[in-house]
């Protein structure tokens, strides 16, 4: 255990998704398309990001820890996303799905979870708008870097779903410099809701 903990901690070549980079209008974002891939997630509803993301790490940390149908550890990948589907009004709670990527060794055969909470997610391919930025993530700097991408989409014409969005992060904890977040708003296919 501390061998895969030490791993997901201090590691920064964690596997990633492939994705093919689009042209960008602007020097401020990034247009990536996403190829099709298995991910396993799970969703937490409540009123604020940190604990729902807390919970939803901690459950998928125990399937990567063997946790699964096959007893088997699956390695730790980045980045970690966190799809966020914002409640109707002030006081409603949002819908945070939490996701690990599953690495290319399990992609045609994810271990099935073991616990109800948990799913594999066949995400079809797709394109993201992505803003970077560094730091640790919190609400607050997270809803900052979505405002930012949203008025540089705007001011370049895209067409893009201001609902729901990703928050993704590809560090642990434990990294203090150098840290890399972003956030991803889905772009809207031509003449599709």
């Amino acid at each position: 255990m501390l061998k895969t903990l030490g791993k997901v901690m201090f590691s920064t070549g964690l596997e990633n998704p492939k994705f093919t980079p689009q042209d960008s209008k602007g020097q401020d974002y990034e247009v990536r398309t996403y190829l099709q891939t298995n991910w396993v997630s799970t969703t937490v509803t409540g009123m604020e990001q940190e604990p729902a993301l807390s919970t939803g790490f901690n459950r998928l940390f125990k399937y990567i820890q063997g946790n699964n149908e096959k007893k088997v550890k699956v390695e730790m990948t980045a980045p970690v996303t966190c799809l966020i589907n914002p409640g109707e009004g002030p006081a409603c709670e949002s819908s945070f799905s939490v996701s690990f990527y599953v690495p290319e060794e399990h992609q045609a055969d994810p271990p099935k979870p073991s616990a109800p909470e948990i799913f594999v997610e066949d995400r079809k391919e797709f394109t993201v708008f992505v803003r970077t930025y560094g730091g640790f993530a919190n609400t607050q700097n997270t809803h900052e870097e979505l405002l930012k991408l949203v008025e540089s989409l705007k001011r370049d014409g895209m067409s893009f779903k201001e609902a729901p969005y990703y928050r993704v992060g590809y560090d642990s904890p434990f990294k203090l410099v150098n840290r890399r977040n972003e956030v991803w708003l889905i772009k809207q296919e031509d003449g599709k809701e």
